[in-house]
């Protein structure tokens, strides 16, 4: 008998020890590639170490592990449903017994455990670490930086605190929500990411829609288009006449003194922007002909027909919260992962639900950084100060934590939800539920609507030439009689 207890405390330690390797070395990974695509976007510094620069690599690193954890998010959801299907499909394999329930419970925990790590502690840290100078006649240094911002974290603790407790006093008065209000870890900090996470629902149904019809122009910018009742060579004939007028603009205003910097500035840009006109013009040309008549069209379709789907699935997800309850996103406790199939075709509904759910995250993504509220946080090539890479580093875990919880909401599959993300308030609500599917659809459409409308509008105005009549908005030359940025004589 004790040694078989020992052989199980031997097995049990052996499959803890594997899945901390295997935890480790994903999480490896996607932190190299996090590191890759933030270095790519930071502005670049001077190879000076001084003060400055040790607080801008510590705010790196924190910023490249809050992305690495928004990816983890990402493939948190479509990970399980892989490893459920592999399990099914492979029940006795002796070679994929590490792909169990209890790995995949661990990494759900794992990363709920770490975005609320990055979201409450290290993004704040990062910010106010990076913000700080020191305290009035203290000492400067980085010990001074640093006590300035556990201060400001401590205050910022007690407001967000405060806000809770003022909140959940308001919504819930009865005797057992009041005594609840000083339990800080079993209710404030479930009640707090709850919170969070409708937000980040929120702000993914704001943005998804967007980014679904936004998703056509992003593609026709990268591809070559069709070119149908149009003549290129008369195009780039024109921009040619274009960028000649600008140019001996330039190089007239350069012999006055008089002429405003601000105006040559204007002019330079609009130079920039008829020359990459005219880059796209002559890149249309040059394509071949299957680039320019098949591929467009062919991802155009792609786009389409998975736009379509996700429409479909979430219309059809509103029925199913009409005549069933079991269709509420509900939290699951078992840790039997391979059991049963969750998707009523198997692997191919496996493989469409993971293939909508990086969609929909693409278009989240495509669409938050379209909404005029968020362009600022565009990130730029070698030209993205840091505090504007902690801004988007805490606005992609947002809707990456949330990604795995509005898939679920919407229908797209039917895997529960693990860990703490099963155990949200409000998801138990059936209205809320309701009227996000709701929203999604309508909100959806009309977008999808307005855009091919726009699309067609345009793309008929310009094969009819009536685009051309319309007139253009140049700088006032202080010269008059100069030709204008579109190379047409002024009227005055």
């Amino acid at each position: 008998m004790e040694e078989d207890d020992v052989t199980i405390r031997e097995q049990n330690f052996h499959s803890q020890v594997r899945e901390y390797i295997i935890c480790f070395l994903l999480f490896a990974v996607l932190y190299i590639v996090s590191y890759c695509i933030i270095t790519r976007y930071k502005r670049k510094s001077d190879d000076h170490e001084d003060e400055d620069a040790v607080v801008n690599r510590i705010s790196l690193y924190l910023c490249t592990f809050t992305l690495a954890v928004s990816g983890g998010a990402v493939f948190l959801l479509p990970f399980s449903i892989i490893s459920n299907e592999i399990l099914l499909s492979f029940p006795k394999n002796y070679y994929i017994q590490w792909l169990n329930g209890s790995l995949i419970h661990g990494l759900w925990n794992l990363v709920s455990l770490f975005s609320n790590l990055c979201l409450f502690v290290l993004m704040p840290f990062a910010y106010f670490f990076l913000e700080s100078e020191g305290f009035a006649g203290s000492k400067k240094g980085i010990k001074a930086r640093i006590l300035e911002t556990f201060v400001m974290l401590f205050l910022l603790a007690l407001l967000i605190l405060g806000i809770v407790w003022v909140a959940s006093a308001l919504i819930d008065n009865d005797a057992a929500s009041m005594e609840s209000l000083y339990d800080l870890w079993e209710f404030y900090l479930p009640y707090l990411y709850s919170c969070i996470s409708l937000m980040g629902g929120l702000l993914l149904l704001m943005c998804t829609p967007v980014g679904l019809s936004r998703m056509f122009t992003v593609m026709g910018q990268l591809l070559v288009k069709p070119t149908i009742l149009e003549d290129l060579d008369e195009q780039i004939y024109c921009i040619h006449l274009q960028e000649e007028a600008l140019q001996r603009r330039l190089n007239g205003s350069s012999t006055h003194t008089y002429t405003r910097g601000s105006f040559t500035h204007q002019l330079n840009k609009e130079l920039d922007n008829i020359r990459n006109q005219r880059n796209k013009l002559e890149r249309r040309k040059k394509a071949s002909g299957w680039e320019k008549n098949l591929l467009y069209p062919i991802v155009m379709l792609i786009l389409l027909t998975g736009t379509t789907i996700s429409v479909l699935m979430v219309a059809l997800n509103i029925l199913y919260l009409l005549v069933d309850e079991t269709a509420m996103p509900k939290g699951s406790t078992d840790r039997g992962i391979g059991n049963t199939s969750l998707s009523t075709f198997g692997v191919a509904q496996a493989a469409l639900e993971i293939i909508l759910m990086f969609y929909l995250m693409v278009s989240s993504v495509v669409g938050f950084y379209s909404l005029r509220v968020f362009e600022g946080l565009t990130p730029r090539k070698d030209d993205t100060t840091m505090t504007t890479i902690i801004g988007c580093c805490v606005s992609i875990l947002v809707l990456s934590s949330a990604l795995p919880v509005m898939s679920r909401t919407l229908g797209i599959t039917r895997f529960d939800l693990l860990g703490d993300f099963g155990r949200f308030n409000w998801l138990g609500n059936f209205y809320i539920v309701l009227s996000y599917n709701l929203l999604f659809a309508v909100v959806t459409t009309l977008c999808l609507v307005r855009k091919f409308t726009s699309a067609v509008r345009e793309e008929l105005l310009k094969a009819l030439g009536l685009d051309k009549l319309q007139l253009s908005n140049s700088p006032t030359d202080p010269e008059s009689g100069k030709l204008s940025a579109n190379g047409h004589q002024k009227t005055l």
